[in-house]
């Protein structure tokens, strides 16, 4: 048995938001095409999602924000058909197509069916290769390009839904977390870590002082050996002291030096490196349990190629 699950769904490559959007279809081919080329796809056990249910949804995100999304898809279909705009803008660089919704379901979907075959058993560790990302979306708030937040949903769905204790939530996105921090922060059961390029989007960086978090804010230009640095002195600790049941990730590869829509200077090898770390600390304190979700990247190359790396860690190839 492959252990090491590769989740998706067709929809995630229904949702766009117009022409030269960087969060588009393309980067999901651009993942598959190099896992293909490379032949890292054979030693994946490949699953299609299941669309999350709104009960599990609400987990991370409240009622009232959830059916404000479903209304706005509905909307949208009926003013298609009477002639109208394609889209709906929800901030500058977000809007909703009518096959978002779905989209971000299945997103949200695959991240919970690799939490249960994780728990299961079935698999050691999992990647979501899914869009929408999710790790701005607030509890009550979409943002930044992402909708519905998979890896928070998917951390509370661990504790409220399989009762698990403590989990934690490793986010290496050059974006901040900020949707994650809003949803966890003040929940002791989840210790989210991070690095992130500050200042830069969202504005402020972390805007919370709570005692689960743990936010590495770095200048542009910041290098690998540097983030691994600040990794060892500052993640680890707290993730060894906190114990965590099960892992999540939010796998941002917009970090990579090729990648314009940040300035860090990460290379694969650094992801790589990462990814060992993490799954060393899975592996003393959640029996392997690491479900990792795609957030940011965007050069189509770098994230084909730092995917590969990422993989090849948590598949031991």
């Amino acid at each position: 048995m492959n252990k090491t699950g590769y989740f998706t769904h067709p929809d995630c490559r229904k949702h766009e938001m117009g022409p030269g959007h960087p969060e588009s279809p393309e980067r999901l081919s651009a993942i598959d095409d190099r896992l293909l080329i490379c032949g890292v796809a054979d030693a994946l056990d490949r699953r299609e999602a299941t669309a999350a249910a709104l009960a599990d949804v609400e987990l991370a995100h409240g009622r009232n924000y959830v059916a404000t999304l479903r209304g706005l898809t509905a909307t949208l279909r009926e003013e298609i058909s009477a002639g109208g705009p394609s889209h709906v803008q929800l901030d500058p660089d977000t809007s909703m197509n009518i096959h978002t919704w779905d989209a971000a379901l299945h997103a949200a979907g695959a991240a919970l069916a690799a939490t249960d075959a994780v728990i299961a058993g079935e698999l050691e560790n999992a990647f979501c290769a899914v869009r929408p990302p999710g790790h701005h979306a607030c509890r009550d708030q979409a943002m930044g390009f992402c909708f519905l937040n998979n890896v928070a949903i998917a951390a509370k769905y661990a504790l409220e839904r399989h009762g698990l204790k403590r989990v934690a939530i490793v986010d290496f996105d050059v974006h901040h977390g900020n949707g994650t921090e809003n949803i966890v922060a003040g929940d002791e059961r989840i210790l989210m870590v991070s690095f992130y390029q500050h200042p830069f989007y969202p504005v402020g960086g972390a805007q919370s002082d709570a005692a689960n978090l743990v936010n590495v804010p770095v200048p542009a230009y910041t290098r690998g050996m540097e983030v691994r640095e600040l990794i060892e002195m500052y993640w680890l600790p707290r993730l060894e002291e906190h114990r965590p049941e099960m892992i999540f990730i939010s796998a941002g590869f917009d970090a990579h030096r090729e990648d314009d829509m940040g300035q860090m200077g990460l290379v694969e090898q650094d992801y790589a490196w990462i990814t060992m770390r993490i799954k060393d600390m899975a592996r003393r304190f959640a029996q392997g349990r690491i479900v990792s979700c795609l957030e940011g990247g965007y050069d189509l190359s770098a994230l084909g190629r730092s995917v590969e790396a990422h993989l090849r860690v948590l598949a031991d190839l």
